[in-house]
């Protein structure tokens, strides 16, 4: 059985909720102080994107880092911001979850698909990207096994290539399937703020 403490957690949570673009958008507020934004397409509950925010030892807050979802553009609109900029042929590394999988994308890797090899290191509860030309290396976690303290599968894990895109495919356990379920549920309590309170607090 997965350990009941993380959705216990998110029930205790304080939640406001908005509707926006498609996107039902609900904030957590942990009673430690972290927050934690979640994005799900209204039609099919899918979620599109995590991230949190910590506040620091001196209760200052911190930036907001992405779980899952497109990572944050770069410091756009600012003079010069432009000339300092990742360059656009370096590995992006993004998770984008469907509804029975953890989805990861890494955008250009322009090796063939021959070349990578995907696996998962049961000690270090981490997946493990490789390639035989020794051009990539990616060690990642996910999250969400952790949260409810499950082992990883390897038979679980699986990839396919194209567009120079690698994508990477982990089957959610029926443990997981179930407490997203039992989070729907929980979510559909939580009211909707209107247009213009967005932050007005859950009734």
């Amino acid at each position: 059985m997965a350990r009941p403490g993380w959705l216990d957690g998110l029930r205790a949570a304080e939640k406001t909720a908005l509707l926006q673009d498609g996107r039902r958008k609900v904030h957590y507020l942990f009673p430690d102080g972290k927050e934690m934004a979640e994005e799900y397409d209204v039609k099919t509950s899918v979620l599109l994107a995590r991230k949190w925010r910590l506040k620091n030892a001196l209760g200052a807050v911190g930036q907001w880092q992405v779980e899952v979802g497109e990572p944050p553009a770069p410091a756009g609109g600012v003079p010069g911001s432009e000339l300092i900029k990742e360059s656009s042929s370096n590995p992006i590394f993004l998770r984008k979850d469907t509804k029975t999988s953890f989805q990861w994308r890494i955008r250009n890797l322009p090796y063939p698909k021959e070349v990578y090899g995907v696996g998962v290191d049961q000690k270090e509860r981490c997946c493990i990207i490789r390639t035989t030309n020794k051009k990539y290396y990616k060690k990642f976690t996910i999250p969400d096994m952790d949260r409810y303290q499950l082992p990883l599968d390897g038979a679980a894990l699986s990839f396919a290539y194209a567009n120079c895109t690698l994508i990477i495919t982990y089957q959610k356990p029926k443990e997981i399937l179930a407490a997203e379920e039992e989070l729907q549920k929980e979510l559909k309590k939580v009211k909707n703020a209107g247009p213009g309170d967005g932050d007005c607090k859950t009734q």
